[in-house]
């Protein structure tokens, strides 16, 4: 290969693609009962059984990537004198690829005749995790580092991210809503649609009422808004909505069928702060969609 393709557990790549394609994931931390716990692989990890006891009262924190932990997977590959291309969780809501930045500048010091370029995905879940896919795809395509970097930086403003919760209150928690939305939200059955912005934070971008209508308003956007489905892979995420998810993906197929659909199950850290229940969708569209 190459460059090596290096991303984080938030992608949510499914851990056979990750081994086919010799990308590496460094793990998110998170606790409970201040045990620290990680997960590296999606095939083992219980979703059904995580998101249950959360919905039971489970409280769970996280800690962002430090960067000593990036110098200790990226060490080994310069040494062995290949270039590296990072694909990180959004700056927006997660301070690990500043982590990343400090760690860069160290290794460059010590290697400096090695290539270390850091892409803010500026998303979480499969909105990251396509860009990861793009990346693989261009180095198939004989790409060089730089120039996957270069058109990386383009592609990721082309990703739409969209996504509901069942139970505001775990935004709230997370400080993305106010007490009072969140109690109100609750008893009313309101489900807030969000997305994220240019700037790869999460708001509001709606309201509405019900389970099943949020779901079809997430069909909605996608049908608004994608671009060229028959030529892309779209993304789906769910904490422990299995149904929900495979009703959205129907929806999807209705009227505009993308390539490929991958249905992922939330990774434990950035499940935590959506919630039980919580159902993303992942697409391609325009450069200027963020703003949407």
């Amino acid at each position: 290969m190459s460059f090596t393709i290096i991303t984080d557990t938030s992608a949510n790549l499914p851990t056979p693609y990750l081994k086919s394609e010799g990308i590496q994931a460094i793990p998110f931390s998170y606790y409970i009962d201040g045990k620290e716990f990680t997960c590296t692989d999606t095939e083992t990890f219980n979703c059904r059984e995580y998101y249950e006891l959360i919905k039971g009262g489970m409280r769970v924190t996280t800690s962002q990537i430090t960067p000593q932990k990036y110098i200790e997977t990226f060490s080994p590959i310069l040494e062995e004198g290949s270039d590296i291309l990072f694909v990180s969780m959004s700056s927006g809501i997660s301070g690990s690829y500043s982590s990343a930045e400090t760690a860069r500048k160290e290794l460059q010091r010590k290697y400096p005749q090695r290539k270390i370029h850091l892409i803010d995905s500026l998303g979480a879940s499969l909105g990251e995790g396509l860009v990861v896919l793009k990346a693989a795809e261009y180095r198939k395509n004989g790409m060089s580092v730089d120039e996957t970097a270069e058109f990386l930086l383009n592609y990721r403003k082309n990703i739409y991210q969209v996504f509901t919760v069942d139970d505001l209150m775990h935004l709230r928690r997370g400080g993305r809503l106010s007490n009072a939305s969140a109690i109100v939200g609750t008893i009313l059955n309101i489900k807030p649609l969000l997305k994220g912005n240019e700037e790869g934070k999460i708001v509001t971008i709606g309201k509405v009422k019900g389970r099943k209508s949020v779901i079809e308003k997430l069909a909605e956007k996608y049908d608004t808004l994608v671009k060229n489905p028959e030529k892309q892979t779209v993304g789906i995420a769910h904490a422990n909505s299995y149904e929900d998810a495979e009703l959205l993906a129907k929806l999807l197929k209705r009227n505009n069928p993308p390539r490929e659909i991958i249905i992922a199950e939330y990774e434990p850290v950035t499940g935590s702060y959506l919630g039980p229940d919580a159902l993303a969708l992942f697409f391609e569209s325009t450069e200027d969609v963020r703003l949407k």
